[in-house]
Parts: structure tokens; sequence; C-alpha cells
């Protein structure tokens, strides 16, 4: 049973992402809260780990939380489901793309879901910063608010001294060394 409910819950996060993985965190954590897989806090920490580790989000999570709930054979199912409608999705559109892609009904269906997308990148990054900070304040956990501020700073210095943009890298270790110090 367990089996099943892993693959219907991905698949459905499969089916209806739109906007990648980031898209995809609503519906992910309606799909996850839902059937008590994790916690609001933990996939708050899943998105986090998910994020910083290689492959794409909503795989790395289809396979922690399918391993979770059944082992190994949970990882590959609910991976499996989360893979097969996008997989799907390309090879159509690979065989239709010369022929539709330029057709003014697609264009114009593709540039409909464009202000949806980000909308639900921006309602979801919102969300999550305003449950982390409100998580972070209620337990007067001022060392995230610390992290918070030395980030912003490094960020801050980086650019100003460096003249370029930081790198997604050097965020996520500085945060990593941040939290180790910090926290420990």
């Amino acid at each position: 049973m367990i089996y099943l409910e892993l693959f219907l819950g991905f698949l459905k996060v499969g089916l209806f992402s739109f906007g990648g993985a980031y898209g995809a965190i609503p519906l992910i954590r309606d799909t996850v809260l839902s059937h008590g897989w994790l916690t609001d806090e933990s996939l708050s920490y899943m998105i986090a780990v998910s994020e910083s580790t290689p492959g794409p989000i909503m795989v790395n999570m289809a396979t922690f939380i399918g391993n979770t709930e059944a082992g190994f054979p949970g990882a590959l199912t609910a991976t499996a489901a989360v893979i097969i409608p996008s997989f799907t999705v390309i090879i159509l559109i690979a065989l239709a793309l010369k022929k539709y892609l330029k057709n003014r009904y697609v264009q114009g269906a593709l540039s409909g879901l464009k202000p949806c997308i980000i909308g639900i990148i921006l309602a979801t990054g919102i969300y999550m910063l305003f449950s982390n900070l409100k998580e972070a304040a209620f337990k007067s956990d001022m060392r995230a608010f610390l992290i918070l501020l030395i980030l912003l700073v490094f960020l801050l210095i980086y650019e100003k001294v460096l003249k370029k943009k930081a790198s997604p890298i050097a965020i996520i270790l500085v945060s990593a060394l941040l939290g180790a110090g910090i926290y420990m």
C-alpha cells in the first residue's frame, strides 16, 4: 500500500509541477504533509539539503522520502513516479517541437504560464522566509538571525570588493560553516 501511495503522490507532483523544483515545492509540501511523511519543519530542512546536493530537488526529495517510508524499493518507486511525467512530456515535446513551437496558441499558452510560475516561486520563497524567521523568533533562536546577518554582510562585501556576484556554492559553504560553528 505504501508503494502505491508513494507512486501516486509523487506522480501527482511530477504531473502538475510547472516551473521547475521551486514551483513544485507547494505541491510537494501538500503531498508530503497530507500523507504525514514529513513535518513542515523537516520539509524545510529537506528542501535545504536537496538544494545543496547534486541533482534536481524533486528527485532528491522523492528519493529521500521514498527511502524513509519504504526503504530502497520506496526510493525507486517515488523517484520513478516523479520522473515519468517529465520524461514523457520531454519525449512528446521533442517529437512535436518543430511543428508546434512556433504556433501562436502554443506561444500564448507558454507566455501565460510565466507569470503563474513566477508567482508560485515568489509565494514559496516568502512563505519559507516568514515561517523560518517566525520559527527562529518563536524559539528565541538568535543564532539563526546572526547567520542571516553574517551572510548578508558576506554578500555585500563580496559584491562590493570583488565586483561580482557570489557563487551559490560559496554561499552554501559559508552557510554550512557558520551553522557548524555557531550551533556547535
